[in-house]
């Protein structure tokens, strides 16, 4: 199984070093105030890329925290309210 995942990193890795030798053209990023940036174009696909995924996990993590916290109160209620298990005899 480990050759597989080397063999998919390998070629997810052999992919993205195609496709930044083919957009390696600088592009230039105007923004407002007369800001302007020159970058590769790869560069900035793979920023906005990565900045897009950042968001989405950080979207996600609100709720995800919200529902952990609902569950330890849940645990909490239920915790006194269950009676202790009897012993087993024979142990």
């Amino acid at each position: 199984m480990r050759i597989v995942t080397w063999a998919i990193r390998l070629a997810v890795f052999l992919l993205l070093v195609a496709f930044a030798a083919k957009n390696a053209e600088p592009v230039t990023l105007r923004f407002y105030f007369g800001l302007a940036l020159e970058a590769p174009l790869v560069l900035v696909l793979f920023a906005f890329f990565g900045a897009g995924a950042l968001f989405g996990v950080l979207a996600l993590l609100m709720p995800l925290l919200r529902q952990q916290r609902q569950i330890a109160a849940l645990k909490k209620q239920v915790s006194p309210a269950e009676p202790p298990a009897p012993p087993v005899p024979g142990l």
